[in-house]
């Protein structure tokens, strides 16, 4: 056999592969038993809908979202940042998403949510992105200066 015909034909799983595999369906099997079983508590009908709904909302709109702020990554950051950026700032506002959109705000709690979340996001993004171009410079400088001596 040829090697351009190997490199088309899938990956074997090995044994390792075919166990987790068993065990993870095992405890998905379990999981779905127990919902069924305590339907009084679980209520599946429920849990079938918020599991479709939180699908949907995924790959309608949280993925093309993300898609779409990597893509703006991409164009306005030079490589030697870009993926320290999209990771940082992916992770920021991943986390700072529920105090931006005001999910804990208590009514007639003013120290609930006391800051502005939005305006203190942007801020830390804006030194995030900072702080990495200044780091990819001095880099790119160390490197000019090792390639003069050398």
């Amino acid at each position: 056999m040829s090697r351009a015909s190997d490199e088309t034909l899938p990956p074997r799983r090995g044994r390792l592969f075919w166990i987790t595999a068993a065990l993870g369906w095992a405890v998905i099997g379990w999981g779905l038993r127990g919902a069924l079983i305590h339907h009084i508590d679980t209520r599946p009908d429920e849990l079938a809908r918020y599991f479709i709904g939180s699908a949907l909302v995924h790959d309608l709109l949280f993925a093309p979202v993300v898609l779409a702020g990597g893509l703006v990554v991409s164009r306005l950051v030079p490589p030697g940042g870009r993926a320290a950026v999209q990771a940082v700032g992916g992770t920021l506002v991943l986390f700072a998403y529920p105090e931006v959109r005001g999910f804990a705000h208590a009514l007639h709690n003013p120290t609930s949510l006391p800051h502005n979340y939005a305006a203190n996001l942007a801020l830390v993004l804006a030194l995030v992105v900072a702080g990495i171009a200044v780091g990819t410079a001095v880099t790119r400088v160390r490197r000019g200066r090792s390639r003069r001596h050398s």
